[in-house]
């Protein structure tokens, strides 16, 4: 049972959030130090993130497939860069069996070398090219400072996996992941994200190019939601992926990854959530409608509960759930409900049985307007329209939210100051990793990314002053 009092974001919002994961039933913690239980309700709304995805790589051609967990420590250091990128993070397996290893194995942080040890066998040709591959599996990287679904040492992913003939279609195939991934956060979990190129200092470990979408959350932080990466042809080399073009001429494929995780849930319990809950964006939901019968008398059941299965019935095609725990007032059934944050509960008492009504309360509003009586006919378009305009009401909130607190800035002074109050500065750029490093050193803000939507003219650089082509986003981040 959900308690509900919860320590209010504008006092603490890490305490909030960590409050709100447990509170609202998405999480456990669990005896392994850095790792979380994912309980059903979260389960189920990784689910509905999943599903809506996995129809998203399916429909541009991508297939699943899954690969070991254990990869040959050889493996990694085929790729330099790349191990080099998560040595620290490695989780080691030396013994099993009681003996030692003749070889150790990584537990998986990411799939790119043992992906690419099979593609070197499975491509031959450019017929076989491109090669489109996706797995859903979990990643363990051992984080010193975890937080739930932000950054634990174990989480559930997806990775996707592709080889090309070109470096045209890599790059192609990069830039349209990122934009399913943005496409997914903007409309199905009402989060408005920023599509970008990440800085040189932030890209993936043996990559040519990092791309990412980035959003703002309740505090103001940025989180990374999920990257595509260019990877040249560091991989295809390291890994020998090559194949024969038409000319009967070997060359190197061009490979890509991208991936995007169970942080997908932290972002969104920040970007919605409230100091009553969560506030779930209706077409994630693990329940869209919540019904919550009411009645005081034995002699009034029958009838309130008649018309709750005839109004469940009439709701075919969305997520309902009907709260007939006993003993609970339905104070705090409500309660309860607005801190898993169903987007609509669904209220039948003894006078709407009456009166042919149902009492409609909208989660994202939570005030008297929020609130309407509508007729039991016609309740599945009431109902599906109401889903539609809340979440079209959170992804405006949210963008709102996002517009008013980035802030245009001319000198490092002024970018300092943003990043002191919260916000994100934009800032024409053109300086050193030297200078990226500085900032982070300093403000503790990093390059979010460089936008794709970027002005027409030009600018001058914060950092040295010097012409400038792009600008980019800055601000701290989880």
């Amino acid at each position: 049972m959900a308690s509900q009092a919860v320590t209010p974001q504008s006092e603490d919002f890490s305490a909030w959030y960590n409050e709100i994961v447990y509170k609202a039933d998405l999480a456990a913690p669990s005896p392994v130090r850095g790792c979380i239980i994912i309980k059903p309700y979260g389960y189920e709304l990784w689910e509905g993130i999943r599903g809506g995805l996995d129809r998203r790589f399916k429909e541009t051609g991508h297939q699943n497939a899954y690969f070991p967990l254990f990869i040959p420590e050889s493996y990694l250091k085929r790729e330099a860069e790349h191990v080099e990128g998560f040595s620290p993070e490695l989780a080691v397996v030396t013994h099993a069996g009681g003996k030692q290893l003749e070889e150790a194995l990584v537990v998986r942080p990411t799939s790119e070398t043992i992906i690419g040890e099979a593609f070197s066998e499975w491509i031959q040709s450019y017929r076989d090219l491109p090669l489109l591959i996706n797995q859903w599996a979990n990643v363990v990287r051992w984080e010193l400072r975890t937080r739930p679904f932000l950054r634990t040492t174990e989480f559930l992913w997806q990775e996707g996996h592709t080889a090309h003939a070109t470096e045209a279609d890599a790059e192609a195939e990069t830039i349209q992941m990122l934009n399913i991934y943005a496409d997914f956060a903007i409309n199905e979990a009402a989060i408005p994200v920023i599509r970008g190129r990440k800085s040189n200092i932030e890209r993936f470990a043996g990559a040519l190019r990092t791309y990412t979408i980035e959003a703002m959350m309740g505090d103001k932080k940025a989180l990374q939601s999920g990257t595509s990466h260019n990877l040249g042809q560091n991989f295809a080399k390291a890994f020998n992926i090559q194949y024969l073009d038409e000319g009967n001429e070997r060359q190197f494929c061009w490979t890509t990854s991208w991936g995007l995780s169970t942080r997908m849930i932290g972002a969104i319990v920040m970007a919605h959530g409230d100091d009553k809950g969560l506030r779930l964006p209706p077409r994630l939901a693990p329940y869209q409608v919540v019904i919550v019968p009411i009645f005081r008398k034995e002699e009034e059941k029958a009838g309130v509960m008649e018309a709750v299965a005839r109004i469940k019935a009439e709701l075919a095609g969305i997520r309902v759930h009907v709260d007939v725990r006993e003993g609970q007032s339905p104070g705090f059934k409500f309660n309860d409900w607005e801190m898993r944050g169903v987007p609509i509960r669904l209220e039948i008492g003894p006078k709407d049985v009456q009166n042919n009504t149902v009492a409609l309360a909208r989660r994202d509003v939570l005030d008297k307007s929020g609130k309407q009586f509508v007729s039991q006919d016609g309740i599945a378009t009431a109902v599906g329209d109401l889903l539609n305009d809340i979440h079209a009401s959170m992804l405006r909130q949210a963008t709102e939210f996002r517009d008013s607190n980035i802030h245009d800035v001319k000198s490092y002074d002024e970018l300092r100051q943003v990043v002191e109050a919260g916000g994100w500065a934009r800032a024409w750029w053109a300086a050193s990793d030297a200078d990226e490093r500085r900032v982070k050193e300093e403000t503790g803000a990093t390059i979010r990314c460089f936008p794709f939507d970027q002005p027409q003219e030009k600018g001058v650089c914060v950092m040295t002053g010097a012409a400038a082509q792009e600008v980019a986003l800055i601000s701290k981040a989880y």
